[in-house]
């Protein structure tokens, strides 16, 4: 039986839920209020830390999933990705529009990642 840990855990939610070697984020966010370009680069800082924490790195990212408040600020995102990910080592990625959380967040993001060897 593959055990299930959970990292900083919340009365709604971990942010980093483990099963076997396979690591789930939570969609995370950026600070409110800042440019897309910030809030991506804030997002992915977060995605970083709490990658380290439960054993991994944006290299052994498998799956992200990106929700942007407006497509218009698709090739803004995408400047701070490209620049973020790893070349050769791109996850499997989805993006879309969706209502976000709070009305000042512009990206949300959420990984699945494994475990480093």
């Amino acid at each position: 039986m593959t055990t299930i840990t959970r990292k900083e855990v919340g009365p709604r939610m971990s942010q980093i839920v483990t099963h076997g070697d396979t690591i789930y984020l939570s969609g995370q966010v950026g600070a409110d209020g800042e440019s897309v370009t910030n809030q991506t680069k804030a997002t992915l800082a977060e995605i970083d830390r709490l990658l380290a924490e439960a054993g991994s790195d944006k290299e052994h990212i498998l799956q992200a999933i990106i929700w942007m408040a407006d497509m218009k600020d698709f090739d803004e995102m995408n400047a701070v990705w490209d620049a973020w990910v790893p070349e050769g080592k791109t996850p499997a990625r989805a993006c879309g529009e969706a209502k976000l959380a709070l009305p000042v967040l512009s990206v949300e993001i959420t990984i699945i990642a494994a475990k480093k060897a």
